[in-house]
């Protein structure tokens, strides 16, 4: 049965909202999770996601409109499902203070299934899922306390995910009443989290039920948190707004969406400011005022007593979990198999030398070597497939993963059609992830979708490694450094520049033979690097 979905309340004081973009198209697919529209409110432009599977069948505020909230926003159900019936008497569906699932057995349901010992007005927040392979999440930092006032859009916490730091605010008012999971500690998805309610209310009871179903988990934007993670996208035009908040002891910079804008506009290095808004947080006034003689910095000294054993204990990330985890079943479940090859770069450094004579064009040898593997991969689709349990995949679309080292582990950001862009584009997206990964700011969308990936430790003095599979893939290139030394050509001994590449190859998926039709194919490009502009 369809559901309504209304424009939502995504801030203590917001009355309308205008839809900044629709993410989805109505017939596209939506899944729980699925960003569905951007949605600019009086403090910032915030993500609306989606808390239901189906298909949208209707948008009701279209994007660059302005709705009070509570209007009809959109319409999921059943593809091809007749909504008329919706859409003719939909007021006072619109008017309704929340979504509303149109079914009304399963509003029955719902309703049954809420504990009675919940006191009126309190609300039991659970661990969410905030991205879509997370099972647990560990509390990085609590910017509320036992206590606290705590306001509709207000940030409860931090929550670090196998894939990133994200902020989790509250969609209620009232007081915290309790926290259910500390500081550091992890907690499976849809473990007690925290509870808001009235100032002196009795919660002991709840707590001797943990059984009882929270009413968070009814199907309404109102009782379902969301977490807006540190990587919104920047409000075209927006008041100061504090979505966007961080912690200073994790080394991430605690500013507002328009307080970065600003900054990036400005050129300034949000590093440098100092936040005089609340717990510390860059606001717009900061970045108007900074003068560049403000800054100071220093660097304590750290003295170790030669001899002395020193250790510490450092918890296992949810990163760094999650790497062991695929890794290690991608190890121990794939047949892996390596091949190398060694190419002559003398032609592909002076190619480079030449384009990066452009003014403004500046490209890595990362760059040639990731448009090459695009273009080999569109001639050998073999290589661009993935193995499942009951079937295997070949890919018409190349989305080429370039691993990146960040401080917890390793991210692997996509460059989705990889064959279609230039080299400088290659090189731009390249940069902007590599720096986004190691400042946790990469979004879910960004780092899933990989069809191959690309590793390369050439930078780091490396000749020649291997690497193990990024499952489902079927393969991933390691990538070395160019190292000068004696190669004959033409009969005789002179000095060149080669470059070792091995191809990790899965065997359920990729023969011996295939991986090497493909190495040859590579090797042609790079060695010949004006095919890549042609």
């Amino acid at each position: 049965m369809a559901t309504i979905i209304n424009m939502p309340r995504l801030s203590d004081t917001m009355e309308e909202g205008t839809v900044a973009t629709w993410l989805k198209n109505v017939g596209d697919i939506v899944s729980e999770g699925d960003i569905l529209a951007e949605i600019e409110t009086d403090k910032a432009t915030m993500e609306f996601e989606s808390f239901y599977d189906g298909t949208l069948l209707h948008i009701g505020v279209h994007a660059g409109e302005t709705a009070p909230v509570d209007v009809l926003l959109a319409i999921i159900g059943e593809e091809g499902e007749d909504i008329t019936a919706l859409l003719s008497g939909g007021t006072a569906t619109a008017d309704a203070p929340t979504e509303a699932a149109v079914e009304p057995a399963e509003q029955t349901e719902t309703a049954e299934a809420a504990p009675a010992a919940i006191p009126e007005g309190v609300e039991i927040i659970n661990m969410p899922r905030l991205s879509d392979t997370m099972e647990e999440g560990t509390v990085a930092s609590w910017l509320k306390q036992v206590g606290d006032p705590v306001e509709e859009g207000d940030i409860l916490a931090e929550i670090e995910t196998d894939k990133a730091t994200m902020e989790f605010e509250s969609f209620f008012s009232g007081v915290l009443l309790h926290i259910g999971i500390s500081v550091g500690e992890t907690a499976p998805v849809d473990t007690l989290l925290a509870i808001i309610g009235p100032a002196g209310t009795d919660v002991s009871a709840i707590l001797a039920a943990p059984l009882a179903a929270p009413k968070a988990a009814a199907p309404a934007v109102a009782e379902a948190p969301v977490a807006i993670p540190a990587t919104d996208p920047e409000p075209v035009a927006a008041p100061v707004a504090t979505v966007t908040a961080t912690t200073p002891n994790t080394g991430r910079i605690m500013a507002s969406p328009l307080a970065k804008r600003i900054a990036k506009e400005k050129g300034i290095d949000l590093q440098l400011v100092t936040g005089t808004g609340e717990s510390g947080r860059i606001v717009k006034r900061d970045i108007e005022q900074y003068t560049p003689a403000a800054v100071t910095t220093s660097q304590p000294t750290v003295f170790v007593p030669a001899g002395q054993e020193k250790q510490e204990e450092i918890p296992n990330s949810q990163m760094r979990k999650t790497i062991a985890k695929r890794l290690g079943a991608s190890k121990f479940t794939a047949p892996h198999y390596y091949l190398s090859v060694e190419l002559d770069m003398d032609a592909a450094i002076a190619f480079r030398k030449q384009y990066n004579s452009i003014p403004d064009t500046k490209i890595s040898f990362n760059d040639i070597v990731v448009k090459a593997v695009a273009l080999s991969l569109r001639e050998h689709p073999q290589v661009n497939s993935q193995w499942f349990d009951d079937k295997m995949v070949l890919n018409h679309h190349v989305h080429v993963g370039v691993a990146v080292a960040v401080e917890d582990g390793l991210v692997v950001p996509v460059l989705r059609f990889a064959n279609e862009m230039n080299l400088p584009q290659i090189g731009t997206q390249v940069r902007d992830y590599a720096g986004r990964a190691r400042s946790k700011k990469l979004t879910p969308q960004e780092i899933d979708g990989s069809t191959f990936t690309v590793s390369n430790l050439g930078m780091f003095g490396i000749t020649e490694f291997t690497s193990i599979i990024n499952q489902p893939n079927s393969a991933i290139l390691s990538v070395g450094a160019i190292v000068q030394k004696p190669v004959v050509k033409d009969g005789e001994i002179v000095v060149g520049n080669t470059m070792k590449l091995t191809l990790a190859c899965d065997h359920r998926t990729v023969d011996g033979a295939t991986g090497a039709q493909f190495l040859q194919t590579l090797k042609e490009f790079i060695e010949n690097p004006i095919r890549l502009v042609v």
